[in-house]
């Protein structure tokens, strides 16, 4: 009996805790479409991926060249000569796969310049979230435009609040 008495009046502790915390929510989407400089920033990305995604299809273009003339020569080329072009085209294919690795892979030049760029926009933005919520007494700020949110009242919404701390007034 004492421990089902001990259960629950730690069960209603806890729920008054977090009831006692103050909580708001922010929309990152609509904060960063409201930067500049996150937009210039996503433009830079957007043409330099177009670029790199340019010079790889010109190589693979390539590649198809040197595969149809490769089919064409077939019949006229030597066993030596045929295993100097498979050699090139599989050291062209390799090259177009490191290609694509270097740019776009996981540690990629896309992926360090997106960090080079945005890291330094979303530190802004956190502190002036941290500063919102200092200045307002909020204990847990949630992002509504990230998944798992259903719905949220219109009131607890600091977006604009955090606009306004990064000098962006609406």
């Amino acid at each position: 009996m004492k421990k089902i008495l001990v259960i629950a009046i730690m069960f209603f502790g806890t729920v008054l805790a977090i009831n006692a915390q103050k909580q708001a929510l922010v929309d990152m989407n609509y904060i960063l479409s409201n930067l500049s400089q996150y937009e210039a920033a996503n433009e830079q990305l957007t043409m330099i991926s177009r670029k790199w995604q340019k010079e790889i299809e010109t190589a693979q273009q390539e590649l198809q060249t040197m595969i149809k003339n490769y089919q064409t020569e077939l019949v006229f080329l030597s066993d030596d000569m045929k295993s100097r072009r498979e050699d090139e085209i599989v050291a062209k294919e390799n090259a177009i796969t490191e290609l694509k690795k270097k740019y776009f892979g996981q540690d990629g030049e896309l992926f360090k310049k997106r960090e080079a760029l945005i890291k330094p926009i979303q530190d802004e933005i956190y502190s002036a979230i941290q500063e919102v919520c200092k200045d307002k007494g909020y204990d847990i700020v949630t992002d509504k435009s990230a998944p798992g949110l259903i719905y949220s009242a219109p009131k607890y919404d600091i977006s604009d609040l955090v606009l306004q701390k990064l000098g962006i007034t609406k």
